[in-house]
């Protein structure tokens, strides 16, 4: 069954995502919504969230919302649409968290990047959980791509095409948000749910 004819309607939930970040990048609303430290110390705490549904170019906005859909299609059978709402919001808590109690030193930022890194990572481990061995190699992929990029830097042609430095820090709190989220998830699922396959409502 291909990712966007599952009867779960968990293809709403990218969806969302993807018109709410060109509707926001068509508004140009920038000023009120991307994560600035300086305006977060004042109190503005909805740009943790909503910095993440930001780009710097229309460049920045196709590449992260096609990374977002190949993500989904190779892990849409693990998710409904509520829960996997719930994760991509879990998710930008988590990094705009991360990201400003853990780099004092980083003033702005906006992008996906960071909440796909931990979507991947999150159903990395669901793919171990069900017993498919790519989910290792998946998982160990992505914890090797953001080490390099982490210690040597991200690509030159990269930070040319978004018109911006790669925040390479974010995808290092996206990384951990996600693996922090699946473990707990997987923890729960078996201590409470240890038949049920699929992250879903319970209906």
């Amino acid at each position: 069954m291909s990712a966007l004819s599952s009867p779960n309607k968990a293809w709403l939930a990218p969806l969302i995502v993807s018109l709410l970040s060109i509707g926001l990048f068509i508004l140009s609303l920038d000023d009120v919504l991307a994560f600035r430290r300086d305006a977060i110390d004042q109190g503005e705490y909805w740009r943790l969230i909503s910095g993440n549904l930001l780009h710097t170019n229309h460049w920045h906005l196709l590449m992260n919302l096609a990374g977002l859909w190949v993500i989904y299609s190779l892990h849409h059978f693990h998710y409904r649409i509520w829960p996997l709402l719930a994760l991509l919001l879990a998710l930008c808590a988590l990094e705009g968290l991360g990201l400003y109690l853990g780099y004092p030193q980083l003033w702005g930022y906006v992008g996906l990047s960071g909440i796909l890194h931990g979507l991947f990572a999150f159903g990395a481990l669901l793919d171990i959980r069900r017993g498919y061995r790519s989910g290792y190699l998946l998982l160990l992929g992505v914890i090797l791509k953001v080490s390099w990029e982490n210690t040597m830097g991200a690509s030159d042609g990269v930070t040319e095409l978004i018109g911006a430095r790669v925040a390479t820090e974010s995808h290092l709190v996206g990384l951990v948000s996600g693996i922090t989220l699946g473990l707990l998830w997987l923890v729960a699922a078996t201590q409470f749910r240890p038949n049920r396959e699929h992250i879903d409502t319970g209906q």
